[in-house]
């Protein structure tokens, strides 16, 4: 059994490749932490197309995502942005769900998604 990892450390991989299917680890807004709903699910889905493109796939053969929200009344408006992004026929089956407290305070989005490769 092989795997490939990437962007690796001692406690977590962002992405393992295994045979024909990428796992991506849960992603946060790294790069607007504190923004809006809207915005931060900007951020974590421009993330996972970039890991995506790393592993060698893309959104359009995603498998399947799970998004958590510190309050499920922003589901309008991450579904605004998800909408957008999943446009052209090839989204994945999905599951939403609230958790009050994600990894830090500044994050009320995360995003874990499988695809093949």
């Amino acid at each position: 059994m092989t795997l490939e990892r990437l962007q690796t450390n001692d406690r977590m991989s962002q992405a393992v490749i295994h045979n024909d299917t990428v796992y991506l680890a849960g992603q946060v807004a790294l790069s607007a932490p504190g923004a809006s709903v809207a915005d931060q699910t900007r951020a974590i889905l421009a993330q996972i197309d970039d890991l995506l493109a790393a592993a060698g796939t893309d959104k359009s053969k995603a498998i399947t995502a799970t998004i958590w929200l510190c309050n499920m009344d922003d589901f309008a408006e991450m579904n605004t942005v998800w909408d957008e992004w999943s446009k052209g026929g090839n989204a994945p089956c999905r599951a939403a769900v609230e958790s009050p407290r994600l990894a830090a305070p500044q994050f009320t989005v995360e995003i874990g998604l499988i695809a093949a490769r």
